[in-house]
């Protein structure tokens, strides 16, 4: 195989293609990405066997052929060569080796025949439909923060995509994700073809990798779905995964639906005054407090070990007093979400689940648990 590709664009595809490849492996190939090269393309695969990424690239092909280079080394030279310069990669098969030119910089590099590198295995998929990236990176971009770490509860480790009944009647694309302390609930127009969408937990690093493929608002990316795999493609790059293999908990419980006491604040405000007192909170407990009374909320932290914090905000508030704790930490990640001016906040009581939302907004809710202060 001989290829001349250039510098940017192979930068890009040896980029989305060592980020899957795990770092500490014990099968050397999973380290390695297949570089297959025919007529005037140039595809780049890497597999964590979980997850597989396909970039295609236009290069110049000078002799067809495959091999398969360690990924991150790869990645290295690439991101340290000279900007607009044209690369060659010339691998042989009689040595084992890849030679990387461009310029007057030379390396040679050790390969790994293609037939020992794992391909994922083809799915049959159920649903297949189109969305815009710009309506998925909003779906996943703002359920991600909530998805768990612990890895006892394994299912929880992602974001789940379903088809659900939207809050104004209709069917919706709905995406979810919780840890227990916090959830995430953001809805979509429901896409034409995804109706038969079975619900599938989509992974953490699935939900990473796949951000990288959704910065072009103009793209529509092509998404299959199966009960064991789900596909994002753009018309260069195919991402597969595997979902997790566990029942997603029935979230709607846990929304609260009776929350009377309605709080509304500047978004931008109210972040910033929480990361500010905050800033004393004990490491352990992380936890802020909330005095709400008439058009009046303070915010304050008493950390016997670093201090004590206090401020006050102007806010929208005409129901009884509520003292409330949170974890300071949650409350700014939520704060966070929020694109519009205002941020709504529906209280019960000390002890409850607190409702959380953009204005008048529905289709994206969040819950947070209130912690003792």
């Amino acid at each position: 195989m001989k290829i001349s590709i250039e510098r940017a664009t192979l930068l890009k595809a040896v980029a989305q293609a060592q980020s899957v490849v795990e770092r500490r492996n014990t099968i050397p190939i999973l380290a390695n990405v297949l570089i297959e090269a025919e007529g005037e393309t140039v595809q780049f695969r890497a597999t964590d066997l979980d997850i597989e990424v396909v970039d295609k690239a236009t290069a110049q092909v000078e002799r067809a052929g495959a091999t398969t280079v360690a990924a991150t080394t790869l990645h290295e030279i690439v991101r340290k060569l000279p900007d607009g310069a044209l690369v060659t990669l010339n691998a042989d098969a009689a040595s084992g080796r890849l030679t990387v030119e461009a310029g007057r910089s030379n390396f040679s590099l050790a390969t790994l025949p293609r037939e020992d590198f794992p391909v994922m295995a083809t799915s049959e998929y159920q649903s297949n439909f189109t969305a815009n990236a710009a309506v998925l990176r909003r779906l996943f971009d703002k359920s991600k923060f909530a998805i768990s770490t612990e890895e006892t509860r394994y299912y929880l480790n992602g974001v789940y995509m379903h088809v659900a009944d939207g809050a104004e009647g209709g069917k919706t694309l709905r995406c979810v994700a919780t840890d227990g302390h916090r959830l995430a609930r953001i809805d979509a127009d429901l896409p034409p073809g995804a109706a038969e969408l079975p619900g599938v937990i989509v992974p953490r690093k699935t939900v990473g990798e796949l951000r990288k493929l959704l910065d072009d608002d103009d793209m529509d990316i092509a998404v299959s779905v199966s009960e064991t795999k789900v596909r994002f493609a753009t018309p260069t790059i195919t991402l597969t995964s595997k979902v997790i293999d566990g029942t997603f908990p029935d979230y709607t419980r846990v929304i609260p639906t009776g929350n009377t006491r309605r709080l509304e604040v500047d978004a931008s405000e109210f972040a910033k005054a929480v990361d500010r007192v905050a800033t004393v909170s004990s490491e352990r407990s992380r936890a802020v407090k909330l005095q709400l009374e008439e058009d009046r909320l303070v915010l304050s932290v008493n950390a016997p070990d670093s201090g004590a914090a206090e401020e006050e905000l102007m806010v929208a508030y005409s129901d009884e007093r509520l003292d409330i704790g949170f974890n300071a930490k949650y409350l700014l990640e939520i704060a966070n979400q929020v694109d519009r001016e205002n941020a709504v906040f529906m209280f019960n009581s000390s002890g409850d689940p607190t409702l959380m939302r953009e204005g008048n907004d529905q289709s994206a809710v969040y819950v947070v648990m209130p912690m003792r202060v």
